[in-house]
């Protein structure tokens, strides 16, 4: 298999040398002392197959864990090896449980490894797609087998912790008890909670969801479980509220945050009993709703303020599920972003017959704040600009190339600094600003020229240069 390329790192040179003589010409091979070395042959040369020698590590093993992390988020990883010691520090321990990667220990006899090497070569080469395949054919990664299927959507992802939970989530979701669901903005809790209904029996009934960030206070109660005519002024009749209008169905209550003290009582009355009474009613109704709840931010901080009722932190916590947002599982923006630019041609009617590799490296090296929520909309702005039949980085919105990502929702996350662009000049940021400027007076002027121009008080000759140039041209 000549064009295989197998990286090691390892500080153990004679390891290395017995390593590479055993390959011979069966694979290019790759030594590196450091996890820094690996890290820049990982970049430079995409090995097939990466065996990690983290026998003798001196830090607890937390500068191997954050590489095999960095790998595992590539958007074509490596198959990995991993060899510690027989007391193998918990941080490489916890990786290798979470992921498929082969895992030896206190194995100073290579002929084991050798062997487990040989056999990940034969399989790959066996997985090697004929000469002549094309690109799109050989390096587009898709995803594997839905984890969740309901009767009309499903939940993939390449993520292997991910997919885990995901497998968790399933069994869950066929039992009658209440889910927790947290994520940041854009994560996927509402497809999830849809998916949830779908995979359960009563994927007959209702599926209601209640933004309760989005109702006053004062109402939350009302609409969640109705009220009497007369209860307030201007409760002129008597109101169904949710729980009842669900019937034997799902209720996905969002933003559960926000409820106040007397609203957070209700809630964990209804889930012990299924009991509650609509406001200004003395009538007991029984819910025969399913629940499940999602938050953008983690409850237990809220318990400490104040903000939230531990023993209703510490119910729904029994069945809290952590959806990791977009930039923790790099692996799934390509297949998501080839997801929705089938979904965006046919909706828009435009043709995309080829992807430039740079569009897709722009959007691995953004972080994504708003999630996959953001990256559908970036995916269909980009369609709708589509020239050529190709799909190219230029295509991507300013702020995308330049990685400045805004805040997320979460004011305790901070995102890593990403910004990765090498022309800072005064030029270059004018350039950006008044491509966004014109973008955004098209889009404002439904792509009319004049008007766009008369909206930004240039010709439309002038117009027409400056499209030219920032490629905005249909």
């Amino acid at each position: 298999m000549a064009d295989c390329k197998l990286l090691l790192v390892s500080g153990d040179v004679v390891f290395a040398a017995q390593l590479g003589t055993m390959l011979g010409d069966a694979a290019e091979f790759l030594p590196a002392e450091t996890v820094d070395e690996a890290a820049s042959l990982l970049s430079s040369e995409s090995p097939q197959l990466l065996v990690a020698d983290f026998r003798d590590v001196r830090d607890g093993g937390h500068a191997g864990d954050r590489f095999l992390e960095s790998v595992q988020e590539l958007a074509n990883p490596p198959t990995v090896i991993l060899i510690t010691s027989g007391d193998c520090p918990e941080p490489l321990e916890r990786r290798a449980a979470c992921s498929d990667m082969a895992h030896f220990r206190a194995s100073h006899d290579t002929a084991l490894i050798e062997e487990a090497v040989q056999r990940h070569l034969t399989a790959l080469s066996a997985a090697t797609p004929a000469a002549g395949a094309s690109e799109s054919e050989t390096t587009d990664p898709e995803f594997t087998d839905a984890v969740i299927e309901g009767v009309t959507q499903r939940f993939e992802t390449n993520s292997s912790s991910f997919r885990r939970m995901l497998e968790d989530l399933a069994i869950a979701a066929a039992h009658d008890v209440t889910i927790l669901l947290i994520g940041e903005t854009g994560s996927g809790k509402t497809y999830l909670s849809q998916l949830i209904h779908e995979a359960s029996p009563r994927r007959d009934e209702p599926f209601i969801h209640v933004a309760c960030g989005a109702l006053p206070r004062e109402l939350i109660e009302s609409e969640l479980f109705g009220h009497a005519k007369g209860a307030f002024t201007s409760a002129h009749a008597d109101k169904q509220g949710k729980f009842l209008a669900a019937a034997g169905g799902t209720i996905l209550l969002d933003e559960i945050d926000v409820l106040g003290p007397e609203q957070q009582v209700k809630l964990l009355r209804v889930i012990e009993t299924r009991e509650f009474e609509p406001v200004g009613s003395n009538t007991t109704h029984k819910s025969r709703a399913r629940l499940v709840v999602a938050s953008n931010l983690d409850l237990q901080p809220l318990v400490e303020q104040g903000k939230f009722r531990p023993d209703l932190y510490y119910r729904l916590n029994m069945l809290k599920f952590d959806i990791p947002p977009l930039r923790k599982r790099k692996m799934d923006i390509v297949p998501l972003a080839r997801k929705f630019i089938a979904k965006f041609t046919e909706q828009h009617g435009t043709v995309v017959n080829s992807v430039e590799d740079r569009f897709f490296d722009g959007l691995l090296a953004y972080p994504w704040p708003g999630n996959v929520r953001e990256l559908e909309h970036v995916v269909q702005r980009a369609v709708i600009y589509c020239r050529d039949e190709r799909l190219q980085a230029e295509q991507l919105p300013p702020h995308i190339l330049l990685n400045e990502a805004g805040p997320v929702n979460d004011p305790s996350v901070k995102l890593p600094n990403y910004s990765a662009s090498t022309d800072t000049s005064l030029e270059a940021q004018v350039a950006v600003t008044e491509r966004e400027l014109i973008e955004d007076a098209l889009m404002r002027n439904n792509f009319s020229r004049t008007n766009t121009a008369k909206d930004l008080g240039i010709s439309r000759v002038t117009l027409y240069n400056k499209m030219k140039r920032y490629k905005l041209m249909k």
